[in-house]
């Protein structure tokens, strides 16, 4: 679970605009680091298999938001998967 000051930093550094908190852009990156935190636990608690589930969960909603990104605008997603070092 992240942290209240880590998903502001993540808010700041992806909103597009003051209030911002809802934008793809800002979905994906929390997305992204709640992923990579689950990721690591599960490094360690390999038989979790709940918290497994919730991590596919999250993979596949980020995997939607950014198909509707690149739908939408391709600048934009090209930007926001160099940011988070997405694609290799």
């Amino acid at each position: 679970m992240l942290s209240k000051e880590k998903k502001t930093e993540i808010i700041d550094r992806f909103k597009k605009h003051d209030s911002d908190t809802g934008s793809p852009e800002v979905q994906v990156a929390i997305l992204t680091e709640q992923i990579n935190v689950l990721t690591e636990h599960l490094k360690i608690h390999s038989k979790d298999h709940h918290s497994r589930r919730g991590l596919l969960k999250m993979v596949g909603q980020r995997r939607r938001l950014l198909n509707y990104l690149q739908r939408e605008d391709v600048e934009r997603y090209r930007g926001l998967v160099k940011a988070l070092g997405l694609r290799k």
